[in-house]
């Protein structure tokens, strides 16, 4: 296998150790810069600027007049790229801060549980609702001109909080972000962890149901009430998420790695691919190679 993930820019980011967080208010006529991943977290915004691709892991989306992201993982590779957008008018807002601001101490205490799962969400990277982005317009339009850092903490604090109680969406798949599951339910954590070992393999309701003791039919209720999607799709998105990182990763055959992750029908497994991610796997690897920079 040859390795590529070298060639992700890991941006040098202007945050100091000595502030709580870094932000860059700017307006644009398009974007330029390459897919890249940075230790820090960050919160980015978008205005007037529909007809962009936005990648974040291995979800492409297009999106619309309004655009706002919150990525919390140091490896999650992550691009915004002109695409279709005509606009000369973009606004970009960039909030970059610090894992330390909140961890080990301040994000355990009761207070800040929704903000806690929040940014444990965004691990994957998530996007927000059009009324969530409407909700918090106003405190972020102002926050680059809050000349208070005190202030401006607080006002930055605030956004966060009230963006924890609105809808996301989250975006890459766990198996192409390399994060461990999670779940308040140990029942569905075992079974989560065991597709993630071997989704490579053929797996079964039945087999899974007896892991925990269930019947197959009362296992699928269970499972999709706790997850949001029944089986067979969940497996599907693990297996896809290892494709899309092998496609990153390797230069691998797609053949190779359609079986290597599970698919044992090519044909099945393009169309597969297709509805799920909006393109081939070929068109999905050379998005990302022809963004990637060497340093």
């Amino acid at each position: 296998m040859s390795n590529t993930s070298s060639h992700i820019i890991r941006e040098i980011t202007p945050l100091s150790e000595r502030d709580c967080f870094y932000i860059a208010d700017r307006y644009k006529k398009e974007f330029t810069y390459p897919i890249h991943c940075h230790p820090e977290f960050e919160l980015n915004f978008t205005e007037h600027a529909s007809g962009v691709r936005r990648i974040v892991g291995d979800s492409i989306e297009v999106i619309g007049e309004y655009d706002l992201v919150l990525i919390t993982s140091k490896e999650l590779e992550h691009v915004w790229e002109q695409h279709e957008c005509k606009s000369s008018e973009i606004r970009e807002i960039t909030i970059q801060f610090s894992p330390e601001l909140f961890f080990n101490n301040l994000i355990v205490k009761n207070q800040f549980n929704s903000i806690r799962k929040m940014l444990e969400a965004a691990e994957k990277g998530i996007a927000f609702s059009l009324s969530a982005i409407m909700r918090v317009y106003p405190m972020l339009n102002k926050l680059s001109s809050e000349t208070d850092g005190f202030y401006a903490v607080t006002k930055f604090l605030s956004i966060l909080y009230e963006l924890s109680k609105c809808q996301f969406k989250v975006l890459s798949n766990s198996s192409f972000a390399k994060i461990g599951v999670k779940s308040d339910s140990g029942r569905v954590l075992k079974i989560q962890e065991f597709i993630s070992a071997h989704y490579a393999e053929q797996i079964s309701l039945p087999q899974l149901a007896d892991m925990i003791n269930m019947t197959p039919v009362s296992f699928s209720r269970f499972f999709k009430l706790r997850t949001g999607k029944n089986l067979s799709d969940y497996i599907i998105d693990i297996r896809l998420g290892a494709v899309a990182r092998m496609l990153v990763d390797s230069t691998n055959p797609i053949s190779e790695i359609c079986y290597d992750c599970g698919f044992n029908n090519l044909s099945n497994f393009n169309r597969i691919f297709r509805k799920k991610k909006g393109c081939s796997p070929k068109e999905f690897r050379e998005n990302y190679r022809k963004k990637r920079v060497v340093v």
